[in-house]
């Protein structure tokens, strides 16, 4: 019996570990032929990120696209758009103590106070696009968004790992 609970617990702690903290998210062309692009560029022109992020950003990117076999080149078959963004976000948190019972409980005496707890944040996202060179038309798209962009050694793990997540649906397999 201890070895089945053993089991279980192990199942859920991984499960709650493997969940990615991000939103990821793919679109690509049918039409293309991902087997046939082998080289690419790097297009930076939409990429507003200070030059620590951004170094991060293009390092990861670079490092995954050599990993799926593509070479960077001066006249390649995808150019690789980058780009970079973040929204206010702004939390509110309501609580009742004591499920509104008062504080006494049910045969207590006085009225519990809801209490409400805001707090505000920038979240960032990055968008990678790839162009097919010779038709100018775009080819895959990847969006991660969830970066905590107020905090610095977050932004830190978060840029390479967000990257990685992005990249991990590229190239795309045919019915998924």
């Amino acid at each position: 019996m201890k070895k089945y609970i053993f089991i279980l617990l192990a199942s859920a702690t991984l499960g709650l570990t493997s969940c990615s903290p991000f939103n990821v998210r793919s679109d690509y062309a049918s039409t293309a032929n991902f087997n046939t692009y082998k080289t690419y560029k790097l297009r930076i022109d939409d990429l507003k990120l200070n030059d620590i992020d951004k170094d991060r950003v293009l390092n990861e990117l670079s490092r995954q696209l050599q990993s799926k076999g593509l070479q960077s080149g001066e006249n390649p078959d995808l150019i690789v758009n980058v780009k970079a963004n973040h929204k206010k976000i702004t939390d509110i948190t309501n609580t009742s103590p004591y499920g509104g019972w008062g504080w006494g409980g049910p045969f207590g005496w006085g009225i519990g106070m809801n209490r409400t707890w805001t707090s505000n944040y920038n979240e960032g996202a990055i968008i990678v696009d790839m162009v097919d060179a010779k038709s100018n038309k775009l080819v895959w798209q990847g969006i991660g968004s969830g970066i905590s962009v107020d905090r610095p050694k977050a932004k830190q793990k978060q840029i390479p790992e967000i990257m990685a997540e992005i990249m991990k649906n590229y190239p795309p397999q045919a019915g998924k």
